[in-house]
C-alpha cells in the first residue's frame, strides 16, 4: 500500500468516528462558513441570468477546491499532517450523525403524538412547509430526507474523497451546499441557480447509485429494494434522489413520494414502492439504522477502492520499469 493511501484511508476512517462520536457542532462549523461566504458573494453577483449564476458557482465551488488543495500540498511531505487534515476534512463534510440525531427526535415526536414538535424540528431536516403535513405525511418526508441525505451527506462525500483526496471531500461539499442554497425552482434561483443544481447532479450521480446499491445490500429485504430502484427510481424528478429514495422505499417495505408541500408550491411527485404501506412514526429509527449501515460499508468501499486502485497503479508502473531494464 502506498503512503498517501495509507495515510487517507487513515485519515477518512478517523474523520468517520469523529462525526460517529461528536457531529455537527452547533456554532463554527467549516460547512457554514463556506455558507455564509458564499451568500457574501451571491449578495454581490446575483442578477437573474445563468451566466453570473455559473460564475458564483465556479468562484464558490472552485475556490473551496483550490483552498483545499493548496492546504493538501502544504502537508504532503508530512504523513502525520496529512492523516490529520483528511481527517479534519472528513469530519468537516460528513452529516451522517446529526442527521439521525434530528430524525430520531422527530419520529419521537411522531410516536408520541406531539405533531407541534414535530413540526417545529421538520425544518431542521426538509424545506417542506409543516403546517400542511400530518404525522404520516412528516414521517414519510423524514424517510425521505434520511434516503436522500445518506447520499448528500455522507455517500457522495466518501466517493469524491476516494477520487480525489480531501480537494475531492471539499469541492464535493461545496457543490451540495450551493445547490440547496441557490439550487431550488424559486423565482430568483430559477436561472441564477441552474448551474449549482446542474453541476450537483453531475458529482452527486456515483455516491447516489452506490447508496442505493449499499441499501439494497443492508437492507432488509434486498429484493425489494431492488425491485423498487429498478422500476421506480427513474419516476423521481430528481436523478439522484430518484434512485437512493426507491431503494430505501423497498428495503423498509414502505411507500414513499406522492403529494408534497415544498418552498410555496405543491408538487404531486411519483410514487415509489408501491406496494408498501404508509409510513408510520416507528420507520424513521429504521431509516436511520440503514442509513448508518449504508454509510459504514461506503466508507469500506471507497477507501477500498482507491487502495486496489492504486495498488494496481502501482504493479503497472513496477512491471513497466522492469521491462525497461
Amino acid at each position: 500500500m502506498r503512503a498517501e493511501h495509507a495515510t487517507y484511508a487513515c485519515g477518512a476512517a478517523l474523520g468517520f468516528l469523529g462525526d460517529l462520536a461528536v457531529g455537527d457542532p452547533r456554532r463554527g462549523h467549516p460547512v457554514a462558513a463556506f455558507g455564509r461566504a458564499a451568500a457574501a458573494v451571491e449578495r454581490g453577483l446575483w442578477r437573474d441570468h445563468r451566466g453570473y449564476g455559473a460564475a458564483h458557482t465556479a468562484l464558490c465551488a472552485g475556490g473551496a477546491a483550490l483552498g483545499a488543495a493548496l492546504l493538501a500540498r502544504s502537508v504532503r511531505r508530512c504523513a502525520p499532517a496529512r492523516v490529520a487534515l483528511t481527517a479534519a476534512a472528513t469530519w468537516a463534510v460528513l452529516g451522517g450523525t446529526t442527521l439521525g440525531r434530528e430524525a430520531r427526535a422527530l419520529g419521537s415526536a411522531l410516536e408520541v403524538g406531539d405533531l407541534d414538535v414535530a413540526r417545529e424540528l421538520l425544518p431542521h431536516l426538509c424545506g417542506r412547509d409543516p403546517q400542511a403535513l400530518d404525522g404520516q405525511q412528516m414521517a414519510r418526508a423524514v424517510v425521505e430526507s434520511v434516503a436522500e441525505n445518506t447520499s448528500d451527506a455522507v455517500v457522495g462525500a466518501l466517493v469524491w474523497g476516494a477520487v480525489g483526496g480531501v480537494p475531492g471531500l471539499v469541492a464535493f461539499r461545496a457543490v451540495n451546499t450551493l445547490d440547496a442554497m441557490v439550487g431550488h425552482k424559486s423565482d430568483r434561483y430559477r436561472r441564477y441557480g441552474w448551474a449549482s443544481a446542474r453541476l450537483d447532479d453531475v458529482a452527486g450521480w456515483p455516491g447516489a447509485r452506490l447508496t442505493a446499491l449499499l441499501a439494497t445490500v443492508a437492507g432488509p429485504d434486498p429484493r425489494g429494494a431492488w425491485r423498487a430502484w429498478r422500476t421506480d427510481g427513474g419516476r423521481h424528478p430528481s436523478p439522484n434522489a430518484g434512485p437512493v429514495e426507491a431503494s430505501f422505499a423497498g428495503a423498509l417495505g414502505v411507500r414513499l413520494g406522492g403529494t408534497l408541500a415544498y418552498a410555496g408550491r405543491v408538487e404531486h411527485r411519483p410514487v415509489l414502492n408501491g406496494g408498501g404501506r404508509a409510513v408510520e412514526g416507528a420507520d424513521i429509527a429504521r431509516a436511520v439504522r440503514l442509513s448508518r449501515r449504508v454509510s459504514a460499508l461506503a466508507l469500506a468501499t471507497t477507501v477500498g477502492a482507491r487502495i486496489a486502485v492504486g495498488a494496481v497503479r502501482a504493479a503497472g508502473r513496477t512491471r513497466r520499469a522492469r521491462r525497461l531494464r
